[in-house]
């Protein structure tokens, strides 16, 4: 069992200087540009022929943001790849093309036999990394605990909990439960996993007395299951470092399941575009690449990355975070402003301040703003009054962001304004359900 002394959860600010070192290199321009041709065609395949309920269903999860956690994309991702497999089954194949009876459809038989291999590569590949980072941290955690009869306890109880879930996805199948019907249960099961850490990390009174020594689970291993997964804990700063291009992905994978769902349900009532089916045929390259590559990266930071780091670590990191402070003086009606200049869309934009005159708080007015390249004002946050805030939002274009306190209202106080502001540029385009980021 390792020792936990002196040990505590990791930061946020750990973490920050510790993705530091492992910048993700952008994605291809060519995610974006598919992804967007892909849009567009399945636009004309809808304008062509009305969308049936199902197909627009898919419109309009299409549209939507894709999830902020990094889990829940990773599933998206997968069930997205079975969606489309799905659709690549002879047997879903419209009937013109299963019966393969010109050239041209024999052409597009071969084609889809290299897309389903690219995907069921990608499949396993995904499958894997999940598999081996719920084992990896399962095992590390258990390094932790009582090396006797109570680790053996847990592990036992661990496979059995695994076995009567996986039963659940087996029932689900038989009684003939769809690929997402499927999903939801596996997302649903995931977020009970969550909730029972929540609730082991938040044990109070007897309980807790139990989990800690009847168990063995250690004190700061009950602290970081309490708040690694907070909104804004720890694996907040993981999302806004890698989450951009894992959304981006999320986002591809959907629109190349639009296109073919479209694409087979038109297939019967017009002459097959060749230039349509090379623009599925790139997607499914660049998508499958690109993933596979997204996969292999995050395996090493998540493989290198501790729960646990030494008090005295996590505060000089806590230190040097606050020494990254300013402080200013606003004058009773005046502004202060901070820009801030990205280059593209999905940087993050931060901020965090506070207002103190002596020993009284007091509020300040603050807004952002964008200024586009024409002098275009757009805003972004709303004026409002606070005493302190903290915040963030990602970039839908590249720009001039200005970030502003406002004591114009004021006649006789000024204020002291501290303040830290940060552009956090797409290093990406910038436990499982803790570590794997959610």
């Amino acid at each position: 069992m390792a020792s936990t002394d002196g040990l505590v959860p990791i930061t946020r600010a750990f973490l920050s200087r510790y993705y530091d070192k492992y910048p993700f290199t952008p994605l291809s321009d060519d995610v974006s540009r598919l992804s967007t041709d892909l849009r567009a065609m399945a636009n004309d395949l809808r304008n062509e022929f009305p969308a049936s309920p199902g197909e627009e269903f898919l419109v309009r999860e299409a549209d939507s943001h894709p999830p902020h956690k990094m889990d829940e994309n990773m599933w998206r991702n997968r069930e997205h790849i079975e969606e489309i497999l799905f659709l690549l089954e002879k047997s879903h194949w419209p009937r013109l093309l299963q019966q393969q009876s010109t050239s041209e459809y024999i052409e597009i038989v071969a084609a889809l036999g290299d897309l389903q291999v690219k995907l069921k590569n990608t499949l396993k590949t995904l499958e894997s990394f999940q598999s081996k980072n719920a084992d990896s941290i399962f095992n590390t955690v258990m390094t932790y605990m009582p090396q006797d009869f109570r680790g053996t306890l847990i592990r036992q109880q661990r496979e059995r909990s695994e076995r009567n879930r996986q039963a659940e996805i087996d029932a689900l199948i038989s009684s003939g439960g769809s690929i997402r019907d499927r999903y939801a249960l596996l997302w649903n099961q995931q977020m009970e996993r969550r909730r029972q850490l929540a609730q082991l990390g938040s044990a109070t009174g007897v309980y807790k007395t139990l989990v800690k020594y009847l168990v063995g689970v250690p004190e700061v291993l009950l602290d970081f299951i309490r708040q690694i997964n907070d909104d804004e804990g720890p694996m907040e700063e993981q999302r806004q470092r890698y989450g951009p291009s894992l959304y981006s992905l999320t986002s591809m994978v959907l629109s190349i399941r639009l296109f073919l769902l479209l694409y087979w349900g038109r297939f019967e009532t017009r002459k097959p575009h060749k230039d349509q089916l090379a623009v599925l045929e790139q997607a499914v390259h660049v998508y499958t690449s690109e993933f596979e590559r997204f996969l292999k990266f995050i395996s090493e930071v998540f493989a290198n990355s501790p729960f646990l780091i030494s008090a005295e670590d996590a505060g000089a990191l806590e230190s040097r975070k606050n020494d990254d402070y300013k402080e200013t003086i606003i004058l009773p009606g005046k502004t202060y402003e901070v820009s801030l200049t990205v280059e593209s869309a999905n940087s993050y934009i931060a901020w965090e301040f506070s207002v103190a005159q002596g020993k009284m708080n007091m509020d300040i007015g603050f807004r952002v703003e964008y200024s586009s390249p024409s002098g275009e004002t757009i805003m972004i946050l709303p004026y409002r009054r606070y005493e302190s805030n903290q915040g963030n939002f990602c970039t839908l274009m590249g720009g001039c962001y200005k970030l502003i306190w406002d004591n114009s209202y004021s006649t006789f106080f000024k204020k002291s304004l501290r303040y830290k502001v940060d552009a956090v540029h797409p290093v990406v385009d910038a436990l499982q359900m803790a570590a794997d980021g959610s």
